[in-house]
């Protein structure tokens, strides 16, 4: 199979960070509104450079998103900052009336989103985002793997006209993706071709699945591995095409396994194509604290768990 080299392990967040700099520099109608958590949304280099065009909120996100809704009308292209948490289930009503209902052009950029938040704990884990905000209407969902793909997505949603909500974690995770890559919104990547089991994978899992394709090889199976970065709208000519070839699926993510990917991957195999499918996802179940590696095993959210979904699926076929 393909190999992948890991460049060192680095957080998503300040891949935002990054790309968020670089249309300060780039794109004089970018603008950013923040929560009172900047150091944690690694906001600080567009605010040092741009100072007139950042708006500290405060512990305000309602308000947050009312402000950027506005902003909108004036031709600005407002980033939002603060945990994905705050994000979506704390503000869901402003996300829905004030920006998504009208199509207002706001790009909602939500950090430490899932289990991998760690030690904070439960109350500000959210495994539901990605559920909440692929059902609204005209909203696009992206969870990108690693540092590169997050600055390059951070990037590419400021030419995109309409509701962006763009999620991305706290911890240091494999950065194996092109620097110099070009994100396409709705694009599916192919990591690695195999012709037994497809393995959709998103987020922090991304890695994880190439690792597991790596112990299905030792075992005989071999498994074909896609990056889905942009949940909604999905790629669903990417899956078929792939389950056309292997006759089986396993979807994993770092969110409930009820609204998240693989739900949306189902719906797609149920409607064109119906073959076994396996989830890698939390089981309807809150968090807890603990640190990052720690919850991932507890939790059955790593490559261990996806080879052994993996075997199963192949079993079923």
């Amino acid at each position: 199979m393909k190999k992948y080299i890991d460049t060192g392990k680095k957080d998503t967040r300040s891949g935002f960070g990054a790309g968020l700099a670089e249309l300060g520099r780039t794109n004089p109608d970018v603008v950013a509104l923040c929560a009172d958590l900047v150091g944690s949304l690694k906001m600080n280099t567009f605010i040092d450079e741009n100072p007139d065009r950042f708006f500290q909120v405060g512990i305000a996100e309602a308000n947050m998103m009312g402000i950027a809704a506005g902003l909108t009308v004036g031709g600005k292209i407002p980033f939002t900052g603060t945990f994905a948490n705050f994000s979506t289930g704390r503000v869901y009503d402003q996300i829905r009336q004030s920006i998504a209902y009208s199509g207002k052009n706001v790009k909602i950029c939500a950090s430490h989103a899932g289990l991998t938040l760690g030690e904070d704990g439960a109350t500000h884990q959210i495994l539901e985002d990605i559920g909440l905000m692929k059902m609204l209407p005209g909203m696009v969902v992206i969870n990108p793997c690693d540092y590169n793909q997050t600055k390059a997505a951070t990037i590419a949603i400021a030419e995109h006209q309409g509701p962006v909500y763009l999620r991305f974690g706290r911890p240091g995770v494999a950065n194996f993706t092109p620097e110099d890559q070009k994100f396409e919104i709705g694009k599916a990547i192919l990591l690695n071709e195999g012709s037994d089991v497809t393995i959709v994978a998103t987020g922090h899992l991304v890695w994880e699945a190439l690792q597991a394709a790596e112990e299905l090889e030792n075992q005989g199976i071999s498994a074909e591995v896609i990056n889905i970065h942009t949940i909604k709208p999905l790629d669903d000519e990417a899956i078929l095409r792939s389950v056309a070839k292997t006759g089986c699926v396993v979807t994993a993510e770092e969110h409930n396994y009820l609204g998240g990917l693989g739900e949306s991957v189902s719906r797609v195999l149920v409607k064109n194509n119906p073959v076994p499918q396996e989830f890698v996802a939390t089981n309807d179940t809150f968090g807890e604290s603990g640190t990052p590696a720690q919850l991932m095993e507890k939790y059955g959210l790593n490559a261990a768990a996806i080879v052994k979904a993996a075997e199963k699926v192949v079993k079923r076929k």
